[in-house]
């Protein structure tokens, strides 16, 4: 059972409007994939000319295989009669693939029909397929021995042959449903998303509740905050086109997110905090836009602060086998607006800012914020172009000074 957690987590928000016109970003550059292995700290699997095969979670095998595959291919291949229901795609010959960008905490699949995979290395070896800009299917065989559950036209709950938990989820235009022959077929608009997330450690209510704000969309954002030797690690999952996010920095006890938005309706941020890269004891502390947040006490709560006069948030721990907790705040909405919050222990430190390529630089809190002031990363102007976004910037830093857990 998830136990209330208590932390220190300090929001900054930090609004910029870019223009339209700074919205490219170069395409990552791939190579033709056969039989090419990914094997990361949870999450391992193989990339052929057409499949994400043997996709594990922990050394478990929950997926034999995942295809993605346009609407019109499929059709026209004769694989499945035109207007037929989901339910009857049960095979698909899968687009080429090609493997892209790898980092440390995810690896990029591009499909030749524009669909793009991302596997994510993090505790729920969450996999997202993002259709391109037609329809596409996209059909994933279970592991030997697991059955599948369709729970709604957006989720289909799995459960492998040794228990294990997983969820398929379609955020945006599209359904997901299990096909007539026993495994999970789904059916993605354009710009529709298809995500698998894995509980190898078990699931419980509070997982339901997540991906239902997901499936409904007021989740638009995630991150994992992990700890891998000394250094801290975070693996971010966007849900929308419109909502991303990015490492702004990491310190002892801190990790700043940049969640990048094109519209200032607000959303929630989904976080799972290993207590071993943020050394949490007591006391939570959750402010917006300076004022503090009040502490939900259901997760209709919680939704209901988007688009309201506060935000609100909820921390769960799950308990001493897992070793984390996970925060979600939802943010009312995001404001055109420069705000800088800091803890008591206002001192500086040195704080190591991450790019994408896994480098660092050094910064200290100094160099961010005066007293009294407001903030700006190190020799940046928040009047300045952004690329690949047109509206605002929210920065959300957790400082976990403690933890403190009291049974919900």
């Amino acid at each position: 059972m998830k136990r209330i957690a208590s932390a220190l987590v300090l929001l900054v928000v930090t609004a910029s409007v870019v223009p339209a016109a700074t919205a490219v970003t170069a395409p990552a550059a791939t190579q033709q994939t056969s039989g090419e292995t990914y094997s990361g700290t949870h999450v391992s699997f193989e990339v052929s000319n057409s499949a994400i095969t043997d996709y594990a979670v922990d050394n478990e095998t929950v997926l034999d295989s995942v295809k993605v595959q346009s609407q019109s291919d499929v059709e026209n291949g004769g694989l499945v009669d035109v207007g037929a229901e989901v339910s009857a795609v049960t095979r698909i010959e899968g687009a080429g693939l090609n493997v892209g960008a790898k980092t440390n905490t995810e690896a990029s699949v591009r499909a030749e029909n524009g669909a793009n995979v991302t596997a994510h290395d993090n505790g729920n070896g969450i996999l997202v397929v993002e259709s391109g800009d037609q329809s596409d299917y996209v059909v994933a065989n279970l592991s030997s021995g697991a059955n599948a559950t369709a729970e709604s036209d957006s989720q289909v709950e799995v459960t492998t042959d040794d228990g294990t938990n997983g969820t398929f989820i379609v955020v945006g235009e599209g359904n997901v449903t299990v096909n007539d022959d026993g495994n999970v077929t789904a059916h993605l608009g354009e710009n529709g998303r298809l995500a698998f997330r894995a509980y190898p450690e078990g699931k419980d209510d509070g997982d339901d509740e997540q991906e239902q704000l997901i499936a409904d969309g007021k989740a638009k954002a995630e991150a994992h905050v992990m700890a891998d030797g000394e250094q801290t690690v975070v693996d971010t999952v966007s849900y929308g086109r419109n909502t991303t996010v990015e490492t702004a920095e990491t310190a002892e006890n801190e990790v700043r997110l940049a969640v990048n938005r094109t519209t200032h309706e607000g959303t929630v941020l989904v976080t799972s905090v290993s207590e071993s890269a943020l050394n949490a004891t007591e006391n939570l502390t959750v402010t917006v836009a300076g004022e503090a947040a009040v502490e939900a006490a259901t997760y209709s709560q919680l939704e209901s602060a988007i688009g309201s006069d506060q935000s609100r948030y909820v921390v769960e721990s799950a308990g001493e086998a897992s070793a984390s907790a996970d925060v979600l705040v939802a943010v009312n909405h995001f404001s055109e607006r420069t705000v800088a919050m800091q803890s008591d222990a206002a001192d500086a430190e040195t704080t190591t800012e991450s790019s994408d390529d896994g480098s660092n630089e050094q910064t200290t809190a100094d160099d961010e914020t005066a007293d009294g002031g407001e903030e700006t990363e190190a020799g940046e102007d928040n009047s300045g172009d952004t690329p690949g976004f047109t509206a605002v910037t929210a920065v959300v830093a957790l400082v976990a000074i403690g933890l403190f857990a009291r049974f919900r």
